[in-house]
């Protein structure tokens, strides 16, 4: 199973927050646009067909990220290079 990079589900959970709050604030058509763009790519990414699940996926996987990058802090996963 590919397993999406953390880096842009975070990018992605970020600009998702951020459209959610410009609509609370005031409601344009086009951040409705984006909004939904972004949450279609968060679920894509997450392999879920609701946003709500898709956030708790992505909270968990770059949880799980943290955790294993707490574990091993010089990135090293215990495989060595091939030369």
């Amino acid at each position: 199973m590919l397993v999406p990079d953390p880096k842009v589900v975070r990018e992605l959970l970020t600009r998702y927050a951020s459209l959610r709050i410009a609509q609370a604030e005031r409601h344009t058509p086009a951040a409705a646009r984006e909004l939904e763009d972004v949450s279609y790519t968060l679920c894509v990414m997450m392999g879920t067909s609701r946003i709500h699940d898709a956030i708790a996926k992505a909270d968990e996987l770059l949880l799980t990220k943290g955790r294993s990058e707490a574990a091993d802090p010089d990135g090293e996963n215990g495989l060595s290079l091939a030369v």
